[in-house]
């Protein structure tokens, strides 16, 4: 039991030499619809042996988001393996700032932290700065756009040597 507190503890506490996560001054939301491709992210467990990452967002009728990942699974003619959840926005006045559900009444904060002036990108992150992803409209991303990224990443205290470019068709 004394483990499980220290543990909730430290996934509690933030890095206090961290500076606050900015994220951008406002979503769109209907813009921020539709599908994205994974260009690259921090590996995590849930998402082990995922290639062709896609996610799509969509309004659900309650208002809350839908959210619809997909992958292929070791490999690029893998089984597909599909994921359904929900986003809600928490922050209303810059729709910046949302939770996201994949397990019942378990949320994660779901930050978007760069976003391309057409939504021609997004980059998604936490403010304990243990996930992130970075997303394209298309499978691929001008390296330019990709290298611009990760400078502003860097700017914002993540770490880009732990970034994996997700393989795409």
């Amino acid at each position: 039991m004394r483990h499980l507190l220290l543990l909730l503890f430290a996934i509690g506490c933030e890095d206090a030499t961290e500076p606050a996560l900015e994220t951008v001054p406002s979503v769109e939301l209907e813009r921020y619809l539709g599908t994205w491709y994974e260009i690259a992210n921090y590996p995590q467990r849930f998402q082990e042996g995922c290639t062709a990452t896609t996610a799509n967002y969509s309004l659900g009728d309650d208002g809350d988001i839908v959210v619809e990942n997909r992958c292929r699974l070791d490999g690029l003619d893998g089984p597909e393996d599909v994921a359904i959840g929900r986003a809600r926005v928490v922050d209303t006045e810059t729709n910046a700032k949302l939770e996201v559900s994949f397990f019942g009444p378990f949320w994660g904060d779901y930050w978007v932290i760069d976003l391309g002036q057409d939504y021609e990108y997004a980059v998604v992150g936490h403010p304990g700065r243990e996930y992130l992803w970075i997303l394209s409209r298309t499978p691929t991303m001008d390296d330019a756009v990709y290298e611009g990224i990760l400078e502003r990443l860097t700017e914002q205290s993540y770490d880009t040597s732990l970034l994996v470019r997700t393989l795409q068709p």
